[in-house]
This record gives C-alpha cells, sequence and structure tokens, in this order.
C-alpha cells in the first residue's frame, strides 16, 4: 500500500498568500498526513498561520495553492456545494467557542448537522444523537436548552454534534481555550478516548502545551511553515 494511502488527511505542499494590503506569503509549502485514529496536534505562536491552515484543511478556504486529500481522494478545486456536502458528511468541527443554538436544546442542537444530511429519518437521527450524549456522559441533559447548561457541558455537546454524522475527522480550534483547567482536562480525555477506543482522526490547534503534549504527535509551525513534528 502507498504511504499516502493510509492516510484519512493529507495535504501537499500547501501554500497560501494573503493579497491586501500587500502580497504576503502566509503558508510555505505544507505537507503532513494523518492517519486513522491519530490524534495531532498543531501549535505555534499567534500569527504563524495555524489557524489559517486549519481553514483550508476543513475546505472552508479554497483559495491556495497546493492539493488537499481526504481518504485519498483529491478535494482540492472541487465545487462550493461540493465541498460543502464534504464538510457536513466527513469534517466535524470543535470550536473555541461551541456556536450552539441558545434557543434549541440540546438533544436539537446535536441532531441539527445530520437533519442537514437527510440520510437517515427523524427517529433513527434523534436515536443517534442521544447514543452521542450518552456516550459523552451528558444524555441527562437533552432536554435542556443550550442557554441553560455550563460551559464544560456546551463543549461536550459541540463534540457530539461534531460526532453525529460519523465523520472522517474531528478538527478543534483551540477547543480547550475557553475552558477552566478541569474542564479542559475532561475534553482532552473524551478526544483521547474517541481516538483510542472509536480509531476517530483528529487534528486540533491549540496554545496549550500541557494538551498537545498528550497527543500523538505535535506539529510545530514558525512563520508559515513546519518547524518540526515531535511524536
Amino acid at each position: 500500500m502507498n504511504k499516502s494511502d493510509s492516510y484519512v488527511l493529507e495535504a501537499r505542499k500547501i501554500n497560501k498568500y494573503f493579497r491586501e494590503p500587500v502580497l504576503y506569503h502566509v503558508l510555505k509549502d505544507i505537507s503532513f498526513g494523518i492517519k486513522k485514529g491519530e490524534f495531532v496536534s498543531i501549535m505555534g505562536k499567534s500569527g504563524c498561520g495555524k489557524s489559517t491552515l486549519l481553514y483550508i484543511l476543513s475546505t472552508m478556504d479554497t483559495d491556495y495553492e497546493g492539493e488537499l486529500m481526504l481518504n485519498g481522494v483529491k478535494i482540492s478545486g472541487k465545487s462550493n456545494k461540493e465541498l460543502s456536502a464534504i464538510r457536513n458528511e466527513q469534517i466535524g468541527f470543535v470550536f473555541q467557542f461551541h456556536y450552539l443554538l441558545a434557543e434549541f436544546t440540546v438533544l436539537e442542537n446535536v441532531m441539527l448537522p445530520a437533519k442537514k444530511l437527510g440520510r437517515k429519518s427523524l427517529h433513527e437521527i434523534r436515536e443517534d444523537a442521544l447514543n452521542k450524549l450518552e456516550l459523552l456522559d451528558i444524555k441527562n441533559l437533552a432536554d435542556k436548552l443550550a442557554s441553560r447548561i455550563s460551559g464544560g457541558e456546551k463543549q461536550r455537546v459541540a463534540i457530539a454534534r461534531a460526532l453525529i454524522n460519523e465523520p472522517a475527522i474531528i478538527m478543534g480550534d483551540e477547543p480547550t481555550g475557553n475552558l477552566d483547567s478541569k474542564n479542559a482536562e475532561n475534553v482532552f480525555d473524551i478526544l483521547k478516548q474517541l481516538s483510542v477506543d472509536k480509531g476517530m482522526s483528529l487534528l486540533i490547534v491549540t496554545h496549550d502545551l500541557d494538551f498537545a503534549e498528550k497527543t500523538d504527535r505535535i506539529i510545530e509551525m514558525t512563520d508559515g511553515r513546519i518547524h518540526g513534528i515531535s511524536e
């Protein structure tokens, strides 16, 4: 098997430029791959290009040079409609801010991406969502409004929502950045469990060295380049 075939996600010579107000080379020849079940963190100082890279890898930014592969299929150059479907079905997102809909219940928030995908009946989606909440030990919150639960609970709900369509990879942008140390540790433990027990691939941008050092691999970025990869 070709080594590239074993990657869930692979970046090949990604270059990114900002063109306004002046031409600026943000990302420079970024190449790496993430295998099934691998838990990888990206670290680097503010402004080094971490979040810019994550937006490209998550297909939300298409203005770059190079190739992006997902499960061995090239997704660079696909239409916005195709990329939207790929995001919804194959990529789960967990951000620093949970982006839950406050007027919806916890269960309704988790169900939303699956309803958008439209592959299952409402009953099946509800059962799937309840199973995800149970996995994260928050099934008891299902009928509570998202505005009525704690910050740590909201981040667990955001993880459940990211899992609902059984994505190929979970991507996170500072998912513990807004949490106290206890809740940050809880979120890490949940993500690690998904990697070990469920074979989920994870790519997390973080400033938290304690978090990063417990992942399988750290990709260190400096000035738009991969400075080093430590295991």
